[in-house]
């Protein structure tokens, strides 16, 4: 099961790093062909389910995942979202943590993905692609 972790220092303070990383729809565009939906619609809470869909046309897939804990950070404490993807094809778990850091913070984004189906030869390149993507998503949600 590859995991990878990525983590980015930010100038912004905890609370508005915690809304930009959790904004999901804000994903879509920065992850390659893919749109972010949620059902219900904002504010995400325990058991809103978070769908990213990813293709071209006709042929594409849905990484659905669910909110299993949801703590927004506040004074010294950290905020914590942990996503369980519930989806037929991608397999796995996310978990982001926003650390405040007086007027700053530090964001840790760890993740489990797993393909169904795809061999274990394919774990390694998996959870590299994740890191690339994830460290691109991170970088762009905390700049805007």
């Amino acid at each position: 099961m590859p995991t990878f972790r990525v983590v980015r220092a930010s100038s912004l303070p905890a609370h508005e790093a915690w809304r930009r990383v959790t904004h999901w729809p804000s994903h879509g565009g920065r992850v390659p062909l893919t749109s972010v939906t949620m059902e219900p619609p904002e504010p995400t809470r325990l058991g809103t389910v978070v769908v990213a869909h990813t293709g071209v046309g006709g042929f594409g897939f849905d990484d659905r995942m669910e909110v299993v804990h949801w703590t927004p950070p506040r004074d010294d404490h950290p905020g914590v979202c942990r996503l369980e993807k519930r989806g037929t094809v991608v397999l796995g778990w996310a978990e982001i943590e926003v650390h405040p850091r007086g007027d700053r913070s530090i964001v840790v984004w760890r993740e489990e993905v797993r393909v169904a189906k795809l061999p274990r030869l394919f774990s390694m390149p998996l959870a590299w692609a994740g890191r690339l993507v994830f460290a691109r998503l991170l970088a762009a949600v905390l700049a805007q």
